[in-house]
C-alpha cells in the first residue's frame, strides 16, 4: 500500500481513498460551516442593528466582557494538530447554545418587535448544536479521542440593559468566531483544501 492510499493528503488520489465516507463526511461538515460563517456574520450584523446607538456608530468598541464558560479561540490555536483544533471547537460550539438562549431571551424583553432577529438567535442555538455534532461525528471516524464531558456554561448576565446587549454582542461575536474557526480547521481536511 502507498504512504498516498488512505491518507487525507490534498494531492492523494480520491479515487484510491479507502475512506470515502470520511472525506463525504469532512465535506460536508466543512460547508455546513462555511454557511453558517454567513449566517453568523448576519446574526451580529442584524443585532447590531436593533441594539440603538451606541452600537451601530462608527467607532464604538464595546468592552470585551468575559462569558462565562467560553473564550475567544486562543491564538495558538492554529498552531495545534487538527484533532486538537476541532476537539476545542466541538467543546466551544457544544457551550453556545444556552448563552444564545439567553440572549434570545433577554432580546425578547428588550426588542420584542424583532421577530426576525429572535428567529435567527434561536436558529443560531441550532446551527451551533448541529456543527457541534457534526464535528464530533468527524472526530470520532478520525479516531480522536472524546473531548470529556459537556459542562454547561453559566449563562448569568449582568444586570442593566446595557450590560446585557454588551454581553449579547460578546456572545453573537463568539458564536461567529467559533463557527469561522472551526470552518478554518475542517479546511485543513478538506482533500484538496489547505495543507
Amino acid at each position: 500500500m502507498s504512504q498516498r492510499e488512505g491518507s487525507l493528503d490534498p494531492q492523494a488520489d480520491s479515487s484510491v481513498s479507502p475512506l470515502p465516507h470520511l472525506e463525504a463526511k469532512i465535506r460536508q461538515t466543512h460547508s455546513l460551516a462555511r454557511l453558517l460563517t454567513k449566517y453568523a456574520e448576519q446574526l451580529l450584523q442584524e443585532y447590531v442593528q436593533h441594539q440603538g446607538d451606541p452600537f451601530g456608530l462608527p467607532g464604538f468598541s464595546p468592552p470585551r466582557l468575559p462569558v462565562a464558560g467560553l473564550s475567544a479561540p486562543a491564538p495558538g490555536h492554529a498552531g495545534l494538530p487538527v484533532p486538537e483544533q476541532l476537539q476545542l471547537d466541538a467543546g466551544a460550539l457544544a457551550a453556545l447554545p444556552p448563552l444564545l438562549e439567553v440572549v434570545r431571551r433577554r432580546q425578547a424583553e428588550l426588542n420584542p418587535r424583532a421577530p426576525r432577529l429572535l428567529r435567527r438567535l434561536e436558529d443560531a442555538a441550532r446551527q451551533a448544536r448541529a456543527l457541534g455534532a457534526a464535528v464530533e461525528a468527524v472526530l470520532a471516524a478520525l479516531g480522536a479521542e472524546p473531548r470529556g464531558p459537556r459542562l454547561e456554561p453559566a449563562a448569568a448576565f449582568a444586570a442593566g440593559i446595557f450590560p446585557a446587549k454588551v454581553l449579547g454582542l460578546r456572545v453573537c461575536g463568539l458564536y461567529s468566531e467559533w463557527v469561522s474557526r472551526t470552518e478554518a480547521d475542517l479546511s485543513q481536511l478538506v482533500p484538496g483544501g489547505p495543507a
